[in-house]
């Protein structure tokens, strides 16, 4: 029970770290103009983790249920956040590639942050996967 505990403080403090980056990295590109830049590898890697990243998590999920694990729980929940951000990253590339919205990468990234800070909190408070099913 204790590394159980361990373990989502782990997990709830990599998303309130998360959530605090993409914060700041986001502002920073939106009050300097910052465009992301155009990469195909990067672009192949989004969609690759578009697909990689929901087979993982629902691994997760599954396996976090046979153990009665709210840590593999939480891990899945951030599996599943790696898929949004992989849409994110995708969308605001195709975005700002296609039709020159430079800002649609860092808006979007902004987006996700009251929900990853939400989830990191959560597991923090020993509450993991307040919103898994």
């Amino acid at each position: 029970m204790h590394r159980e505990r361990c373990e989502l403080r782990l997990i709830g403090i990599s998303f309130v770290a998360l959530a605090a980056y993409l914060t700041y990295e986001s502002a920073q590109d939106l009050l300097r103009g910052t465009a992301p830049e155009r990469s195909i590898p990067g672009v192949a890697i989004a969609c690759a983790s578009l697909v990689a990243m929901p087979l993982l998590s629902r691994a997760k999920k599954h396996v976090g249920a046979q153990l009665g694990s709210q840590a593999m729980q939480a891990d899945a929940k951030q599996t599943d956040f790696c898929v949004w951000l992989s849409a994110i990253l995708l969308a605001g590339l195709l975005l700002n590639a296609l039709l020159g919205w430079w800002w649609a990468d860092p808006a979007a990234a902004l987006l996700m942050v009251p929900l990853i800070a939400k989830e990191g909190i959560e597991s923090l408070r020993g509450r993991a996967c307040a919103s898994c099913g």
